[in-house]
């Protein structure tokens, strides 16, 4: 045998020694002398940088700290803790999904486990999820979905050929014409057509180029992606972001973790929560003192405030983005819930075309859409789509780059959004049903904001403006001063408390007005519209009936 392969053998075992030797040295237990010194230890200088190192707290070396154990065995701590986390994401609050729900939740369970409650069941009207709430899909949407995610049922002679022949375009645009592999990062080619169309035929025939259309995973993606762009600078330069108060938690929260800086701007609750341009003014004046203000975001429909703007005030907030040099975010995810007689949805896009080239060629615009509301109610797929306005060509090279980041949205939820806006048309065999089921959906939540307002109306301490769209209430409570007291003993927000205790008595889980924001002594909570008929009579009974008590126990 050759001195190469006696070595190669003898290999494992000189590793074993040598390292069984190693750790008696580094253990001190191999009975040297002071003289010997561990295989890895630097030499014996009294400058030596790792002596230094050695010498240093493992705090102060960015090192997790070991604890003893009851047992007494030394135990490494957490590399991540509370105290190491990124600070921003302590600075997060999502108040739809906040506490109130955590134990709205935990009641649930207790319920199922057959503890007694003063209640049957918890009535969760604290989110926009329609289906959630008994609200029905959409037939052919549902069916088209079917048919892209197992093609075997396009021999099936019980769906219609409409259904068919779009599941087959859908698949055709797929990769291996199959709905699980990547798409392209800005989204399927044909959907961004067919959202590019849609888009003209709501605006009236205003051009929109597929290019300037990016899918996303629901609306929250685009908005998300959007600040992310927008945000920079340090200090005084740092990037302020316009919001309405009262707000949908998103922007507060991707604020929040991107470190920008929120600047308020409060609707106007005796007007039926319009935006005024001087209050959009004041905030802007205000917030240059310390940073540097570059977007302002508007929800219209509202969100939770359920407002529709008028033509006049969108034109109002864009001569005013104009001259302020300020870039427009435009969450429209409730374009089609417009309930009240003499309100109508505008787009952004389209009155800013129509305002003439002094604006439509200038103002940088982003507006955002998504299969989550409407009467889709598909909040599960999370498909969305954004459109970019008058973006430097640079930054939409910087934008595209991003979202390839993420790979691509969900398929699934860009073949819904495709369904969306290229729904079936006159003539097809699926029109009539989705026409009826489209019509029937939007006038039963047209008939619950009405009930919603008219009943909490006739509660005295419950002032509701009316819901002229979108899917909530956001009616204004009064608390009396004893109740107020002792929230503040216990740590809470005074709505907070109102809540707690309305979902401990009655099983009702809303969102108090805090979460959302509001102006500095009055109080509100946000509550959706969408349980059926027949469930949100009983809600709003328990409401008026929960308050009336509350107010005679604190009084």
């Amino acid at each position: 045998m050759s001195a190469a392969a006696r070595m190669q053998l003898l290999a494992p075992r000189n590793v074993r020694l040598l390292s069984r030797r190693r750790h008696e040295l580094l253990a001190g237990s191999s009975g040297a002398g002071p003289g010997v010194r561990s295989l890895t230890s630097p030499p014996l200088s009294s400058s030596s940088p790792g002596r230094a190192l050695s010498s240093l707290s493992a705090t102060r070396r960015g090192l997790p700290k070991e604890k003893m154990t009851e047992n007494g065995v030394m135990s490494r701590a957490k590399v991540l803790t509370i105290d190491t986390i990124n600070p921003t994401v302590k600075k997060v609050e999502y108040a739809v999904r906040g506490p109130i729900v955590q134990r709205a939740v935990e009641l649930e369970r207790e319920l199922s486990q057959g503890m007694k409650k003063p209640f049957a069941e918890v009535i969760k009207a604290n989110i926009g999820d329609a289906h959630a709430m008994g609200q029905q899909p959409i037939t052919f949407f549902r069916q088209v979905l079917a048919l892209c995610s197992y093609p075997e049922l396009l021999s099936d002679n019980t769906f219609p050929e409409d259904a068919k022949s779009r599941a087959c375009r859908i698949l055709q645009s797929c990769g291996g014409h199959s709905m699980g592999s990547y798409s392209a990062s800005q989204g399927i080619d044909s959907v961004r057509k067919d959202v590019a169309r849609y888009i003209e035929r709501r605006d009236g025939g205003v051009p929109c180029d597929p290019d300037d259309i990016y899918l996303t995973t629901g609306a929250s993606d685009g908005i998300v992606t959007m600040l992310k762009l927008l945000v920079s600078g340090e200090g005084a330069t740092r990037t302020g972001v316009m919001i309405s108060i009262p707000q949908y938690p998103l922007y507060s929260a991707a604020l929040a973790e991107l470190g920008a800086v929120q600047i308020n701007y409060y609707l106007n609750e005796d007007k039926c929560w319009s935006m005024d341009i001087p209050e959009l003014q004041r905030a802007l004046d205000e917030a240059r003192e310390y940073c540097n203000p570059r977007a302002l975001c508007i929800i219209n429909p509202g969100n939770p405030t359920g407002q529709v703007q008028s033509r006049e005030c969108i034109e109002d907030v864009i001569r005013f983005a104009a001259k302020e040099r300020l870039f427009l975010m435009a969450d429209e995810v409730y374009q089609d819930n417009v309930y009240a007689d003499g309100c109508q949805f505008h787009s952004f896009k389209k009155v800013l075309f129509e305002m003439g080239p002094e604006y439509s060629e200038t103002v940088e615009l982003a507006s955002f859409h998504s299969t989550s509301k409407c009467y889709m109610g598909e909040c599960g797929f999370r498909g969305g789509y954004m459109e970019i306005i008058n973006m430097d060509n640079e930054v939409k090279a910087q934008l595209t780059k991003l979202v390839s980041v993420r790979l691509c949205p969900p398929v699934p939820g860009q073949a819904l959004m495709d369904l969306v806006v290229n729904p079936p048309q006159p003539g097809e065999p699926s029109y009539d049903s989705f026409i009826k089921e489209r019509t029937a959906t939007l006038s039963a939540l047209a008939e619950k904001a009405k009930l919603t307002e008219q009943v909490l109306n006739t509660v005295q301490g419950i002032s509701c403006n009316p819901v002229q769209g979108a899917m909530y209430s956001f009616p204004r409570i009064t608390i009396p001063e004893k109740a107020v007291k002792e929230a503040t003993e216990q740590g809470q927000q005074p709505d907070m408390f109102y809540c707690m205790k309305m979902l401990e008595e009655t099983g009702i889980c809303l969102v108090p007005g805090s979460g959302f924001g509001q102006k500095d002594g009055t109080y509100h909570f946000r509550m959706t519209i969408l349980p059926p008929t027949d469930k949100l009579k009983i809600l709003l009974d328990k409401v008026k009936e929960f308050h009336q008590k509350f107010t005679q126990q604190y009084s």
